[in-house]
């Protein structure tokens, strides 16, 4: 409504409330209003006028009494958006012009509201006769009468929350029921004036014919208030909803302005068996098929087929295909092709998946490193990668007469073949086909359905993927981004945080070391100062090698230590499986390990008993400390030589001793106790004094 100079501060009014009064604003908020949509900007005036031509001289004198009210108090801005000046405005003109207070706030909100004309002033006639709103019920009854019923039931209150009641219990159900039926219900359930029981069976007799609503009543207010949107999510679900009845306003390409603008990546379980190439006895099942295609062109950009996934493995691969030199590629498959007839290797702007393979992927290291944003489609959202999952028909319809193995559409049904018995091709032989089918439709398709815009009909470009890619290249280029192939792949595989120890760098309980850690002498460093974590790029596949990642993104191939060369060439699934059976082995001999831990104690304290015992039945307590612990040495020499004697070899032949061995004869301990005892301190000084005295 008003604006100040400095274009800081703005008094804006709300269209809609019929009590709304001017609010102060700050513009900037404003235009993050705008930027957010919380507000909105409209283009035509829904209050403008054509003139007062149109109107009758009734509405012309309302209006201008209205204006004598409100005109000398309307013209002070900003000081009538006060709401202490707007009050006192008030007063006096009710004193001037014998008008009530609320009649004098609806008329300023009216001149607000209505783009601060006079004209906003006129009276609302064109409302008035209540046109689209529901009549109240009386005793006449409304609507168009039938030709065949007469009824004399309007449809009132208490009839339309019956009819709501039925519908939400007999119709709007996933039964599917016909809305004849839930009619049927209805009547049976709320109409009956009488009951009776006949052979066991309660029966019901319904109101007369006049008494009853009928099903084109049912039916009309069924139709206002459901409308189809809610009627088919309440039947069919929301997701079958968007999925196959919601409106179709737009179409991909109103989402990317050139090649690399936008891809859509998508997997599915290709309808052939294979076999193994290094047994063709074995059959390996339906092998995993994933395309990434380019939205403006519709050329296929990347292609993985093989056994992993649905899951971020076949993404990955399917991804990593995207950036790959594709005359590389399909020589791997004896297949010869120049630059020019598959020319991507690029990534795009936007990549468009599924939740199920990127929903736990951190995509935050495609966007920093590659500043590729990822978009994940809702669940049973097919309809939102309109163009791959079109792709997969397509596929599917060029390899089917020529494939051994194809499951037809009678597949699992009873007294159909097997056609897993009809397997015949190995996956590499597969893929060759596919790569072929690929090059046909990327080189060959016309695309009949695609939407050309005025560039493309003015140069002639026909709506083939190839014709459609290079023009883009030519005219419409910025989107597209080039990388090197190993570090797309490093960025693309799982990370996780390993821990520098000093018997390795440890990473899901596997050891490995690397070139950087063994120059730097990390190991040693983390026996002195303690473990710390860095970051590791793995393929889980193969765990043989891993590699460390620094905080330039350049990385370094860590290979397995010898404690851990039993898992070389396994992948990370087989590896856990390893140490969760040696984790359950160990605790199912823990508690037998346990109980012989207990056992050995018990064995031990038995041994120390009787030694204790023994010990007191010949300990002298007359000795003293001194005594006891001053002799050790010569207790232990003879000891020894006690020993020995017990420990030396005696070899017998046939007959027993060898009578040429020399046997040395030992004293028995009790004679070796005896000489080498020790004399107590009174024994001692009594044997020196005999000596001194002889």
């Amino acid at each position: 409504m008003w604006i100040d100079e400095g274009n800081k501060i703005a008094y804006i009014i709300d269209l809609n409330d019929d009590k709304a009064l001017p609010i102060k604003r700050r513009i900037s908020e404003m235009k993050e209003d705008i930027l957010t949509g919380t507000i909105k900007k409209m283009k035509e005036d829904p209050y403008i006028t054509n003139g007062d031509e149109e109107y009758s001289k009734k509405h012309i004198d309302t209006r201008n009494r209205a204006w004598e009210v409100i005109k000398d108090m309307v013209v002070d801005e900003p000081n009538i958006f006060d709401k202490q000046i707007r009050t006192n405005y008030t007063k006096e003109a009710m004193g001037k012009h014998g008008v009530s207070y609320p009649a004098i706030r609806k008329y300023l909100r009216k001149y607000w509201q209505r783009g601060k004309t006079i004209n906003a002033l006129l009276p609302d006639y064109q409302n008035s006769g209540a046109r689209g709103k529901v009549r109240e019920a009386g005793d006449i009854k409304r609507g168009r009468p039938s030709k065949y019923i007469t009824t004399k039931v309007n449809v009132d209150e208490k009839t339309k929350q019956i009819f709501r009641v039925a519908l939400e219990k007999y119709y709007l159900t996933s039964k599917k029921n016909r809305l004849t039926d839930a009619y049927n219900m209805m009547i049976k359930e709320f109409y009956a004036k009488d009951i009776y029981f006949e052979h066991g069976i309660e029966k019901v007799i319904i109101e007369e014919p006049e008494n009853l609503p009928t099903i084109r009543q049912f039916r009309y207010w069924y139709e206002k208030e459901y409308t189809i949107p809610e009627s088919i999510i309440a039947r069919k679900g929301r997701k079958k909803f968007n999925k196959d009845y919601r409106a179709v306003l737009n179409n991909s390409l109103s989402e990317v302005f050139g090649p690399g603008s936008r891809y859509q990546i998508d997997a599915t379980v290709g309808d052939v068996y294979l076999v193994s190439k290094y047994n063709r006895n074995w059959i390996i099942g339906r092998p995993i098929i994933y395309v990434v295609i380019d939205v403006f062109s519709r050329m296929v950009v990347g292609i993985y087929i093989g056994l992993e996934g649905p899951s971020w493995l076949g993404a990955m691969m399917a991804i990593s295909n995207t950036v790959m030199d594709k005359v590389k590629f399909c020589a791997e498959y004896d297949i010869e092709i120049s630059k020019e007839q598959w020319p991507s290797e690029h990534l795009p702007e936007i990549l468009l998946a599924d939740r199920g393979e990127f929903e736990g992927f951190n995509v935050d290291r495609l966007v920093d490193a590659f500043n590729l944003h990822v978009e994940n489609a809702a669940p049973y959202r097919a309809d939102w990668k309109g163009i791959v999952e079109k792709h997969f028909d397509l596929i599917q319809k060029r390899v089917k007469p020529l494939l051994p193995g194809y499951i037809d559409t009678d597949y699992q049904e009873r007294g159909t073949k097997d056609y897993r018995l009809d397997a015949t091709l190995t996956l590499d032989e597969f893929t060759k086909i596919i790569i072929r089918q690929i090059l046909h439709y990327n080189q060959k398709h016309y695309l009949k359905d695609y939407v050309r815009d005025e560039d493309l009909v003015e140069d002639g470009v026909m709506p083939i993927p190839l014709e459609l890619w290079n023009w883009g290249i030519l005219n419409r280029t910025g989107k597209l981004k080039y990388f090197p192939e190993k570090l797309v792949k490093i960025n693309l595989m799982p990370r996780d945080k390993a821990t520098v120890t000093h018997k390795g760098i440890r990473l899901k309980g596997i050891l490995y070391s690397c070139e950087r850690a063994v120059k730097e002498s990390w190991f040693e460093k983390a026996r002195q100062k303690g473990s710390w974590k860095v970051e590791i790029s793995y393929d889980p596949r193969n765990m043989s090698i891993v590699y460390l990642i620094d905080d330039r993104s350049n990385f370094n191939e860590c290979y397995l230590l010898e404690s851990s060369k039993r898992f070389e060439n396994a992948s990370i699934d087989e590896i856990n499986l390893v140490l969760k059976n040696e984790k359950q082995t160990f605790k199912r001999v823990s508690h037998s390990q346990l109980q012989k831990e207990v056992d050995y104690l018990s064995e031990v304290e038995a041994i120390v008993k009787t030694a204790k015992k023994k010990k007191e039945e010949v300990q002298d307590q007359s000795l003293s400390k001194v005594e006891r612990v001053g002799s050790i040495k010569e207790y232990r020499k003879a000891e020894k030589n006690a020993q020995r004697g017990e420990e030396s070899f005696v070899l017998n032949n046939d007959n027993g001793i060898d009578q040429n061995t020399d046997i040395i004869p030992f004293k028995s301990r009790q004679e070796t106790t005896s000489d080498y005892s020790r004399l107590s301190v009174r024994e001692f000084m009594k044997k020196r004094k005999e000596r001194d005295d002889e």
